[in-house]
This record gives structure tokens, C-alpha cells and sequence, in this order.
């Protein structure tokens, strides 16, 4: 049996307010052909396929196009599970019409085996399918008579009896797959996956996973890691299929293929990594010579298809017109965050400690609204605040004198 296991799609998202709309059906269209070359069986989606709990409407006509895609009229099956970026309860909302189609959407954890009969190979998939196990959704509470140790070790503990009550229904005969969505200790994070752990409480140790199965698909995580040290990678995290922030940059994205077989057949699992080549990648530029380094990048056209995150060390501030040219000569430039030398920046602080308070307003306010300069009632209201902030201040510090002074009589 042929298994492709991916995740955490986050349909909807963008990046720094840039869609990547585009970006995500290209990775729908690499995977649809990947299934189909590969002669995939089941598609195993370990939850995140939206990006929040109500994703826009284009996100969902997506999600649901790329499931009729890869079932492809019952030549595979597909089964969904539910992350902590999803609406369980939306997610399974469609599953009387998935069922009919090979397509199983699971939102809420359950012990529930989902067993799937796969007629090209004439085996049986027993799956131990667990959604995003949330305190809420396991109908826990966090109380504050426990202590975060106790958390973590009864969470840790409900996952394990969890999985070991479907693990009772793996055999010989079965492929025996387990696919969650959580934390497991040992694995690395990046900075756009939002925590999902409270003190720990949400990190599982691998030894709760379920020990006898063949192969364990898990989702949270963006980078494509594997947990432990085994020759074959059985517990493995996909990862997203786009790099999501700066965190992930030059970092391969890629699907993982399994071939197992019951282990009655005494055969060898096999794994395979396929890197993914849809998408911009991430790239972060850091200009150490200046503005004539990003100018040369420029001309060359370096990273032209990519999101550019930039760092550029100067000695003086960046007008209006030079942060226009950089922009509009790449448009994937979504980050300029100039790094002063020591010298412009001790200069700057002498520049403002001699300038007149209206001034630094000023050149603040041009800054910020592209060159545009403050009418004088701006500056003027500018002013007064400023004023009723310092009288207020010195208020509270005579208060606080007096205060003191009365305590010490």
C-alpha cells in the first residue's frame, strides 16, 4: 500500500499582506500529478488545511477542488484531519458527502478506528486518526490546583490511552498507520507555527504514540523533520508545503511517500522525501557593503522569484526615494530594515539631542507618511499633547514624593 502524508496547508494565508494564493494551487497542481505518478493509494492530510477557524471563501473552494482532485473519482482515498488552526466542527461538516467519495473528514478527537479497504492493493488500512487533541476538544480543564508538572503528565497520559485503545484494533493482517496533529518532544519548531502549548502541558512524548504502528503521520510543525533515529523515519512530521515566515527561509519543503505492507508479509517499509518545487521561496538578503550592494542584487536580478526579507547596514538614513526605487525594483521585497553603524547612530542621537522638539517631529512625520510634511495645526496639536503628557508625569512624580515623604513622618 502506497501512502502520501502532508500537512499543515494553511489555505488563506499570507505573507506580510501578500496573497499566496496562487502559490498554494500551484502546490495542489504538483500534488495532484505526484498522486497520479506515484500510483498514491491513500493521501493521509494531517490537519491545518485552512489557516483560521473561518477561512475565506477562496480558501475553501480550494480545499474542496484539491479533494475531488486527488480522489480523482475513486481511483485513491483521502483522509483529513482536523489541526488547531481548523473548525472541527466545520471541517466535518461535509462528511456525508466525502464519505460517498473515498474522502474521510474527522474534526473532533475520537477512539474510533477509521478502517479503509483498499481495493487496488487488496489490503486494509487501520488508521488511529486523532484530530488536534486541544484540552477543550478532549473535554479537559486546566484547573489551577494542578501543577504545570501534573498538566503536562496528564495530557501526555490521555494521548497515550487515547491511542492505545485504536491501536488495539491494528493485526497481522492490516496496515497499521497512526496520523495526529501535536507536539511530540524532540521535535523543532518554527516561528510560524502558533503555540499551541500551555506550559508544556501540549507536549507528547513519542513513547505515547502508539508503538506498533508501522508508520505515525503527524501535522503541526513546518519543518519536514522525523523523530528519533530509526533507518526508517516512523514517526515523521510532513511540514507546510510553503514557507510560511522568514523563520523557514531556505528551507526545503517536500511530501512524504511510504510503501508498507501488513506485517504478516514480512516485507520492508520504504520511504521516500519528495521536495516540492512550487512556491516562492523565502530569502533573506543582507547588504553588509550598503546601498550599492542592493543595487548591484538589483541589476542582476537576484532571487527575482522570491519573497525578500532585507537587511541593509548604512551610515545614513534611507531617503524617500531610494526606499521607492529599491521597492519598485523587486517585487518581492517585503521586508528594508536599515542597521545603522555605530558612528551614524551615536551621530543621529547628537542630531536630535540639538534639535528643537518640532523638528524632530517633523522629519519623524515625513518619515512615516512618505515625505509628506505636517501642516502647522498638526504640529501645533502635536505640541499640546506633549505638554498634557509632561504635566501629567510630573504630577505623578510630585505625588509620589508625597506619598513617601508622608510614610517616612
Amino acid at each position: 500500500m502506497r501512502l502520501l502524508h502532508t500537512s499543515d496547508w494553511h489555505l488563506g494565508r499570507s505573507l506580510e499582506n501578500r496573497s499566496r494564493l496562487r502559490e498554494q494551487e500551484q502546490f495542489i497542481d504538483e500534488l495532484c500529478l505526484l498522486v497520479q505518478d506515484e500510483a498514491i493509494d491513500v493521501v493521509l492530510i494531517a490537519g491545518d488545511v485552512f489557516d483560521s477557524v473561518n477561512p475565506p471563501a477562496f480558501a475553501e473552494q480550494l480545499f474542496y477542488d484539491s479533494l475531488a482532485r486527488l480522489v480523482d473519482g475513486g481511483k485513491r482515498q483521502v483522509v483529513v484531519i482536523a489541526g488547531n488552526h481548523d473548525n472541527p466542527e466545520r471541517l466535518a461538516a461535509a462528511m456525508p458527502l466525502a464519505n460517498s467519495q473515498g474522502i474521510t473528514l474527522i474534526g473532533m478527537p475520537t477512539t474510533n478506528i477509521c478502517s479503509l479497504n483498499v481495493a487496488k492493493c487488496d489490503q486494509s488500512l487501520q488508521l488511529a486518526a486523532l484530530a488536534f487533541p486541544s484540552e477543550a476538544r478532549l473535554k479537559q480543564l486546566l484547573t489551577k490546583d494542578h501543577q504545570e508538572e501534573q498538566v503536562r503528565e496528564a495530557y501526555d497520559l490521555r494521548i497515550a490511552n487515547i491511542f492505545g485503545k485504536m491501536a488495539n484494533a491494528f493485526s497481522e493482517t492490516t496496515v497499521n498507520v497512526a496520523m495526529t496533529h501535536l507536539f511530540v518532544a524532540g521535535s523543532h519548531e518554527t516561528d510560524s507555527e502558533r503555540p499551541i502549548q500551555v506550559g508544556g502541558a501540549y507536549t507528547v512524548r513519542p513513547s505515547s504514540l502508539p508503538q506498533n504502528a508501522q508508520y505515525i503521520a503527524l501535522g503541526h510543525l513546518h519543518r519536514p523533520q522525523s523523530i528519533g533515529r530509526e533507518e526508517f523515519p516512523r514517526i515523521r512530521y510532513a511540514g507546510s508545503p510553503l514557507a510560511y515566515s522568514f523563520s523557514e527561509a531556505n528551507q526545503a519543503k517536500s511530501v512524504s511517500i511510504i510503501e508498507l505492507h501488513p506485517p504478516i508479509a514480512g516485507k520492508e517499509a520504504t520511504f521516500k522525501e519528495v521536495i516540492l518545487t512550487s512556491g516562492k521561496p523565502l530569502i533573506r538578503w543582507q547588504a553588509q557593503n550598503g546601498l550599492q550592494e542592493v543595487y548591484s542584487w538589483l541589476d542582476e536580478k537576484r532571487d527575482a522569484n522570491a519573497w525578500i526579507d532585507l537587511e541593509i547596514y548604512l551610515d545614513d538614513i534611507l531617503t524617500h526615494e531610494q526606499l521607492a526605487n529599491i521597492r519598485n525594483s523587486h517585487q518581492g521585497l517585503l521586508n528594508i530594515r536599515p542597521v545603522f553603524t555605530k558612528q551614524e547612530t551615536i551621530a543621529r542621537h547628537e542630531r536630535i539631542a540639538n534639535q528643537p522638539i518640532d523638528m524632530i517631529f517633523k522629519d519623524f512625520y515625513a518619515r512615516q507618511m512618505d515625505g509628506a510634511q505636517p501642516t502647522e495645526d498638526v504640529v501645533q496639536l502635536f505640541l499640546e499633547i506633549l505638554d498634557e503628557a509632561n504635566n501629567e508625569h510630573e504630577d505623578k512624580q510630585g505625588g509620589s514624593t508625597d506619598a513617601t515623604d508622608t510614610s517616612n513622618d
